[in-house]
């Protein structure tokens, strides 16, 4: 077995209200910041043990799928690194 860290990037779909980054896109524009879109997102970081890779990535996608997101709702993306 093999350490591994999984990081699943949880955040709304394009179209779904997002008022955390609402305001906070308000606010980087009252500070000067120009922006054309701004999206909140949750990052999730799991530190497993696995055969491979691949075998974490599955795992990972399995609790985005199960718990971490709801896909009515949200994407999200599972990056997997060797720790």
């Amino acid at each position: 077995m093999t350490a591994y860290t999984a990081t699943v990037t949880v955040r709304l779909k394009r179209g779904v209200l997002d008022p955390e980054a609402e305001t906070t896109q308000q606010a980087l524009e009252r500070l000067g910041f120009e922006l054309s879109d701004l999206r909140s997102a949750d990052r999730f970081e799991v530190d497993l043990d696995a055969t491979d890779a691949d075998e974490a990535a599955d795992r990972a996608d399995e609790m985005a799928e199960r718990l971490l997101a709801n896909p009515t709702i949200h994407d999200y993306d599972v990056a997997v690194a060797e720790r």
